[in-house]
């Protein structure tokens, strides 16, 4: 008995303490949960910014390939034009109407365009890379070896 009424004051005063900590923490508590709203906020921003870059490279990925396309095509025509030139510049010169400089010029003319044809068809691999990692995928050396996949260069430059 004498040792609970000892005990009475230290249970009060450590009753109290434990009632009035959250009454003197209350400032600090508060300034935590905004604190943590401020970095949720700030996590949902960023989040939403990735996914708008990330559609805006997709986007711009479609739109690239679909420009490049058109354009191969077009230098494909200016590239059989060229072929077609040559031909008739080299019928030419075999029936003595014109000199060999007419050859050359049709030839220059033709690499020309054989160049083009070929910066468009790298571009339209470059573009297809990026697109494919803007839609989140990917491959390496070890992903090909465990379904035995062996690319060569003609499959890789074929359209």
């Amino acid at each position: 008995m004498l040792s609970s009424v000892a005990n009475a004051p230290s249970f009060v005063w450590s009753l109290g303490a434990g009632a009035m900590q959250p009454l003197l923490n209350g400032g600090r508590i508060h300034a935590e949960i905004d604190l943590q709203k401020s970095a949720y906020g700030a996590s949902v921003a960023n989040y939403r910014q990735t996914v708008l870059t990330a559609f805006q490279q997709v986007e711009d990925g479609i739109a690239g390939l679909s420009v490049l396309s058109t354009a191969a095509q077009s230098q494909d025509l200016a590239v059989q034009d060229a072929q077609t030139a040559l031909r008739i510049a080299n019928d030419r010169y075999t029936g003595g109407i014109t000199t060999y400089l007419d050859v050359i010029t049709a030839q220059e003319t033709l690499l020309t365009n054989q160049r083009l044809a070929t910066q468009i068809l790298g571009e339209r691999l470059i573009t297809s890379v990026y697109l494919v990692k803007a839609l989140g995928g990917g491959w390496d050396a070890r992903s090909l070896d465990s379904i035995h996949v062996t690319p060569n260069w003609r499959q890789a430059l074929r359209q």
